[in-house]
């Protein structure tokens, strides 16, 4: 089926991301970690939307990926609906040290959505790993979100599995340049639904 041009906040995506537990995401290529982090944002966001009182939202980022993508902007967080006051950063040296910290986030039941940021292969997330970041996750209700760069997909015990990179942008009168735009896939689902694509604009 061809992507189609959906709001960040649709149905069929909000119910593939409902369920408490370990859902990654990965950049397509190098130069889409921005537009995965985005997805992941706006996820979130709207996954939040009508709660009474928003909980934090805790992003654990490994080194290398700040050098890459550069330091969260708190503009930007506003832009995206997203109170900067609501998210806690933390600052991981290596991936094992993102690993636990995360891990101790998603037991956390004050927390409604985790995010670690991993950048290359990070030997020390593997299967095992995988296994007991969902199990602490669905254990506290905790969302947690495995954002992944410069990493092809390999098996592990998420949820879901996407893979999101930039597209075009529909040009605007006098051929201005358009909104944002991604293309996200559904790569693997616990109940069977993968295989499924997006097209959304900002």
């Amino acid at each position: 089926n061809a992507p189609r041009i959906i709001d960040v906040d649709d149905t069929a995506i909000s119910s593939l991301l409902a369920a408490s537990g370990l859902h990654e995401v990965y950049a397509a290529r190098d130069c889409d970690g921005v537009s995965a982090a985005a997805f992941v944002l706006a996820a979130a966001k709207g996954l939040a939307t009508g709660a009474q009182k928003p909980s934090p939202l805790l992003w654990v980022r490994q080194h290398p990926a700040q050098l890459e993508h550069g330091a969260i902007y708190a503009p930007g967080l506003v832009e995206l609906g997203i109170d900067p006051a609501r998210v806690i950063a933390v600052s991981a040296r290596t991936a094992l040290d993102a690993l636990q910290a995360g891990l101790e986030a998603a037991r956390c039941r004050a927390l409604a959505h985790v995010i670690i940021e991993l950048h290359g292969k990070a030997a020390a997330y593997d299967l095992t790993a995988s296994r007991r970041l969902a199990l602490a996750a669905q254990g506290s209700g905790v969302r947690l979100f495995m954002l992944r760069n410069a990493m092809t997909p390999v098996a592990s015990a998420a949820e879901t599995r996407w893979q999101v990179k930039a597209a075009a942008s529909s040009a605007l009168p006098a051929q201005a340049p358009g909104q944002p735009a991604f293309e996200i896939e559904l790569l693997c689902h616990r109940r069977g639904r993968q295989g499924q694509r997006w097209h959304m604009e900002w």
